[in-house]
């Protein structure tokens, strides 16, 4: 009794492995449970085929899988598919899932070696069966190494168990110790081997929980990357909040200087400082920002549910100019702010203003990525330019004449023209000028006058919307409104029959995105004690 509650010990204190792998782990229960299924079965399909058709010439059928076998085979059949079963059919936290997995397997080594000890062994040097599944076992279901051992060892032990069994039985058995050696010891070397596997597949969690987990965040699937980081989904570990985490990695800006490399992640503090200063609705929040352990950097911030102008203009075409003033107005909200805080955001674009759901309001727009933002305070250090040299801040696209130009005193004024060429491609579906290559597209924003977007509008435009649009576009930064504030201004003085409204919002997001809508599911999975120490381990270094 006491060796069993001293087994039962061992295998609930083992180290247990991080949820992705074990969520893993269940999965691969099923299809390990499905491939005994079809190993007996196909093992059922032999047997019954060489009893009917080669009993004649091979008399020793049953020498080879004695009669028991065909019961053994209906069992390890009928068991493995209910496992599998149970393995599709659990949720991700039933952690019982490996107890009947341990069930299964040390059953089946059992079957295997009483099977194999049926009838008089004759090649005492053979190698049992039960050693395979050992040694596969640590491959297919992630243990720890302690209960890797525990549950190796216990299928190990079938095999002297069954020729225990056999002998009873009256089963003729090798006299010489030597011979039940060399039956008794490979399944225990073999269970001694299988932890190697075992611990190595414990440190491969372990390290992949690490890098999934940054400050007080739990990484999850990819959003997106672009040239300044990747954006991932996550979960705070404390407070089940859901976020997106910018990371920014030394290996992704690897090949080039150390002053590019220098200016690219002095890029990416600024921005994550600038989004801390600003408190706009209309502006993304940041959460956290700071560095990780193997010099990398991360930003936590909101986590937005909608899609961004670029996307919602591919994917559902060209917008009526009422919500297009709708949406600009509010992307002039959050810009209003970071003027006033002499910051320029300098790379507004369609990709950049995201339309969301915040509460019960849709269509709310968020201005995202102040990579590129700048200080224009007088007097203000050299370095917060933050551009390498030689290099293009902004999208050409969307990037006013005096940026074109390489003008180094830019100010507000080329977001306004920005602003004014995303309105134009909401209008539109297309740039205010074509261009095969960036040196063109410059060359045009800095010379050319731009068609009047009622000229390639989808929908009617009104004659004040495309004097909006123009006047954004205006090749003097004087001949622009003279901030976000005035432009705010000139859109509320656009008259419409129709204007966009709240209402007409939610219409069109149950139309078109109605997965939006959809309240975002509840993390309720219990905070574990080792999350609080690492947690309160990271406060007080703080």
């Amino acid at each position: 009794m006491s060796l069993l509650t001293g087994a039962r010990s061992l295998l609930a204190s083992g180290a247990s492995l991080p949820g992705d792998l074990m969520e893993d782990s269940r999965k691969r229960i099923g299809i390990a449970a499905m491939s005994v299924a079809a190993i007996w079965l196909i093992i059922l399909g032999m047997i019954e085929l060489a009893g009917r058709w080669f009993s004649a010439t091979l008399p020793n059928v049953s020498a080879v899988w004695p009669e028991p076998g065909r019961y053994f085979t209906i069992t390890g059949i009928v068991v493995a598919s209910a496992v599998a079963l149970v393995a599709r059919r659990v949720g991700p936290k039933s952690h019982w899932l490996r107890d009947v997995a341990v069930v299964l397997m040390v059953g089946t080594c059992l079957m295997l070696a009483i099977l194999e000890a049926w009838v008089p062994i004759t090649q005492p040097g053979r190698l049992s069966w039960v050693c395979v599944i050992i040694l596969l076992y640590p491959l297919i279901v992630a243990e720890s190494p302690r209960r890797t051992l525990v549950v190796s060892l216990s299928a190990a032990t079938t095999v002297p168990v069954a020729l225990y069994l056999a002998r009873v039985r009256g089963v003729d058995m090798p006299e010489h110790g030597f011979s039940i050696l060399t039956l008794v010891l490979p399944p225990y070397l073999c269970a001694a081997i299988a932890v190697v596997p075992a611990r190595l597949i414990q440190r491969l969690g372990r390290a992949v929980r690490e890098a999934r987990e940054i400050g007080a965040y739990r990484l999850g699937k990819l959003l997106g990357e672009g040239g300044m980081g990747q954006v991932f989904r996550a979960t705070h570990q404390l407070l089940a909040r859901p976020a997106a985490v910018k990371l920014i990695r030394p290996e992704s800006i690897k090949g080039v200087s150390s002053d590019t490399a220098r200016t690219a992640m002095e890029r990416f503090r600024r921005e994550a400082a600038a989004a801390a200063a600003l408190t706009s609705p209309h502006t993304i929040a940041l959460y956290d920002f700071g560095p990780t352990g193997d010099g990398s950097f991360f930003y936590a911030m909101e986590l937005l549910e909608g899609m961004s102008l670029e996307d919602m203009v591919k994917k559902h075409g060209a917008l009526p100019p009422e919500r297009v003033v709708y949406l600009l107005r509010q992307a002039c909200l959050s810009l209003a702010e970071a003027h006033q805080r002499n910051l320029v955001h300098r790379d507004i674009k369609p990709s950049n203003l995201y339309a969301c759901r915040a509460g019960v309001e849709v269509d709310f727009i968020k201005v995202l990525d102040f990579g590129l933002v700048k200080e224009t305070t007088p007097g203000g250090p050299a370095d917060l330019k933050l551009t390498a040299a030689d290099a293009l801040t902004g999208t050409p696209a969307f990037m006013a004449p005096e940026l074109a130009l390489g003008d180094p005193d830019v100010d507000h004024l080329v977001d306004i023209y920005a602003l004014g060429c995303t309105a134009y491609w909401l209008l539109t579906g297309d740039l205010p000028f074509y261009a095969t290559n960036t040196v063109q597209m410059l060359f045009k924003q800095a010379n050319e006058a731009p068609p009047k977007p009622s000229a390639k509008a989808k929908f009617p435009v009104p004659p004040a919307v495309d004097s909006m649009v123009l006047a954004c576009l205006a090749k003097a930064p004087n001949d622009r409104p003279r901030d976000a504030m005035a432009l705010i201004a000139m859109l509320d003085a656009i008259p419409f029959d129709n204007p966009w409204t709240p209402a007409r919002a939610l219409a069109w997001w149950n139309e078109q995105i109605p997965s939006a809508l959809a309240p975002p599911a509840a993390d309720t999975r219990p905070v574990e004690r080792g999350e609080w120490v690492r947690f309160l381990k990271d406060s007080k270094a703080q």
